[in-house]
């Protein structure tokens, strides 16, 4: 055989096993892509078998009026219009609280820009009298610049509290020292300013911005 003719035959033998190897890896990929688009989202009862509870159907607050650090009238309006992650606690608590802080502050970084926007992080406190706005302006923007601290009537907060079925109690030291034990929940309203869900300790930031993620996505809009 001329080489010539050998030569050409090597080169559609090449051509051959290169679009084979392409065919190969364009299957590979296309199998790939197909499983992560087709995974299906985490419903109801998968988050609530990771520790996130969804309500099926979410629950009307009283009308409320508190103030927040800034010293401004913080009510139930200001839970509308955006998604409202609250964490319930007080700024001496030694341990939960400030862990718990720091959790929902790594849980925002890992959210989208767009998602960062429609997103509002409160600490609303169960200690009004020694977390007055002045307090918790010193307090909560250590965690994040855009966390907001609220506080106001003990009744009015602990009714908010109630509602957010987040039990709590003052607990007597020595002397004249307190602290308060409470639940450990971080309670989740949605845009219409509703109690929607709640996640339950331990927290991984990355797990519960998944979760935050897929109960956001499947609110009617």
């Amino acid at each position: 055989m001329a080489p010539d003719v050998n030569r050409a035959a090597q080169r559609r033998g090449i051509r051959r096993t290169v679009a084979i190897l392409v065919t190969i890896v364009a299957l590979v990929i296309g199998l790939q892509v197909y499983k992560v688009t087709r995974e299906p989202p985490l419903d109801r009862e998968a988050l609530r078998e990771q520790g996130t509870v969804v309500f099926e159907q979410p629950r009307r607050l009283t009308d409320f009026e508190l103030v927040n650090h800034r010293g401004e009238p913080f009510t139930d309006e200001d839970l509308e219009g955006v998604w409202t992650l609250a964490f319930f606690g007080f700024t001496h608590c030694p341990d939960i609280c400030p862990v718990t802080m720091a959790e929902l502050s790594r849980m925002m970084g890992e959210l989208s820009a767009e998602r960062l926007a429609n997103t509002q992080v409160l600490l609303v406190t169960l200690d009004p009298a020694r977390d007055t706005p002045e307090v918790l302006a010193e307090y909560v923007p250590h965690f994040h610049e855009d966390f907001v601290g609220v506080t106001g009537e003990f009744l009015t907060l602990k009714r908010f509290a109630n509602e957010a079925n987040v039990a709590f109690a003052k607990v007597t030291l020595e002397g004249e020292d307190y602290t308060i034990d409470h639940g450990g929940q971080v309670v989740l309203f949605n845009p219409r300013g509703d109690y929607h869900a709640f996640f339950k300790p331990p927290f991984d930031p990355a797990k519960m911005a998944e979760h935050y993620r897929a109960i956001t996505e499947a609110f009617p809009h």
